[in-house]
């Protein structure tokens, strides 16, 4: 019997075929030759393993055009399937770090693309007709919601962290509590950013208890020039407060307070810099949350530096808001590392719309999807959540409503849970479910409880409805 595979047409002939021409058409010449010779390959791999019910389904195509068409069809539309994608989410965690934190405003969104799809002033003075600076950019705004004298934006908190130590600490020690030598995701430390940002780490206090005492007595102890001679390397030269934003520590338990510090770094001529994270500029009571320090309380109660995330609780984009004293900041300005951390433009655009809206809490309460998702009321909830599994059960699937509990998430409010609604899914095989939902336009991410999937509608977006309804059919092999 002669090798099936001597019957594999050639690729030159595959391309002159019908269906072979109409990818072309699509995809271009040179992509689909690639595809074809791929799908060749395929084919003579497949008959070289093959037995059984695939031989018998390979035998009679093995000349036929369409199997090639098909297999490169498939391959050339699975590579223009994004790497970056946007998702469903039905998690329940609101700034879920790993689907990309807040989604953004209507606002913002315009703007970002207004800004991508043009010119800009980013670093253009239009009333002088010369070269401006992009740092000035959102700086009013921030200077006037939080209080601060001046306001610089870099790529993220990280980033605006590391600038600040490196600005006032490069080679020298800053004081930092060891409760407060915490890990603030991905893998980065506390230590570790400042030893990258050049300075030392003086460690102040203990884990659960670190007074002002503390910080006074590791000052003196570093102060080797006492008589106002030059400082050494051994000098602390900053102290830097850490928001414990993502645990929580309770017991015998104390620190000190901002104020308390500002008071001995006033007294000691040094700098006070806040790693506040989290980015709240609205009353937590608004949203139903429990207290949270916020960027104008740090400045009010004497920070010189204040750094917080634009795509945390402030519901932007991804962004390091520095603000602070006009002398630290601009400082901060003329480092020569603030260039490798600058944003562009996009960011800006997007950062900016976002900060207009808190002009108006009422209307960053209704525009801006973080917080209107954090402020959510279960009894909205329930009736979203009933919506949609009414039109499940319209497609023959059967689901409940059930009470469940999401997370802020991105590193906030550890502990905290919202209570929310979710749509109860049940199959023999939970796991396959959700990865089929995983795997399909839009993907849907749920989470698995107790053998059952649950979709919290607390974080599906006004207007994923339908995708939410056609997938789950979709996945349970209901037509929506």
């Amino acid at each position: 019997m002669s090798d099936p595979r001597s019957r594999i047409p050639s690729v030159d002939g595959l391309l002159e075929t019908g269906p072979v021409s109409d990818l072309m058409q699509a995809f271009g010449r040179a992509r689909v030759v690639d595809a074809v010779r791929l799908a060749v390959d395929t084919v003579r791999t497949r008959i070289a393993d093959a037995h059984g019910t695939d031989a018998d389904w390979l035998a009679p195509r093995i000349e036929d055009p369409e199997l090639y068409a098909g297999l490169a069809a498939s391959a050339l539309r699975a590579a223009d399937v994004p790497s970056l994608r946007r998702v469903v989410n039905a998690t329940g965690v609101v700034l879920h770090t790993n689907l990309g934190r807040a989604p953004l405003s209507e606002a913002a969104v315009e703007a970002m693309r207004a800004a991508a799809a043009e010119y800009t002033n980013l670093e253009f003075d239009l009333l002088e007709g010369v070269r401006g600076s992009r740092y000035t950019h959102c700086v009013a705004l921030l200077t006037a919601l939080t209080g601060a004298e001046a306001a610089l934006v870099v790529n993220n908190a990280a980033a605006g962290l590391v600038l600040a130590l490196n600005t006032v600490g490069r080679g020298q020690g800053v004081a930092v509590s060891r409760g407060e030598l915490v890990e603030i995701g991905g893998g980065f430390r506390i230590p570790e950013v400042l030893e990258r940002a050049g300075a030392r780490l003086v460690e102040v206090g203990s884990t659960n208890r670190t007074r002002v005492a503390d910080y006074d007595a590791a000052l003196s102890a570093g102060d080797s020039h006492g008589d106002g001679g030059p400082a050494s390397e051994h000098d602390v030269r900053a102290i830097l407060k850490v928001h414990r934003s993502n645990f929580r520590m309770s017991g015998f338990t104390e620190e000190a307070s901002l104020e308390e510090l500002s008071a001995l770094a006033r007294r000691r001529g040094l700098p006070l810099i806040h790693d506040l994270g989290s980015g709240l500029m609205i009353d937590a009571a608004r949203l139903g949350l429990p207290d949270e320090p916020t960027t104008s309380r740090s400045i009010t109660a004497g920070a010189d530096v204040v750094v917080v995330s634009g795509d945390k609780l402030l519901g932007g984009p991804q962004a390091g808001l520095v603000m602070g004293s006009e002398e630290l900041v601009g400082r901060m300005r003329k480092n020569p590392l603030c260039r490798a951390l600058r944003v562009d433009k996009v960011t800006l655009a997007g950062l900016e719309a976002t900060l207009r809206a808190y002009r108006d809490p009422e209307r960053a309460l209704a525009e801006i999807p973080t917080l209107r998702m954090l402020s959510a009321s279960v009894e909205a909830l329930a009736g979203r959540a009933e919506e949609i599994r009414a039109r499940l059960e319209a497609t023959g699937i059967i689901a409940t409503v059930v009470e469940t509990s999401g997370a802020v998430g991105g590193g906030t409010y550890p502990g905290v849970d919202l209570a929310s609604r979710a749509v109860e899914l049940r199959s023999d095989g939970v796991d396959r479910l959700a990865e089929r939902l995983r795997h399909g336009d839009p993907p849907v991410v749920g989470r698995i409880v107790d053998d059952a999937l649950l979709l919290d509608v607390r974080t599906v977006l006004p207007g994923q409805e339908d995708d939410l309804v056609r997938r789950v059919a979709e996945a349970l092999g209901s037509g929506a």
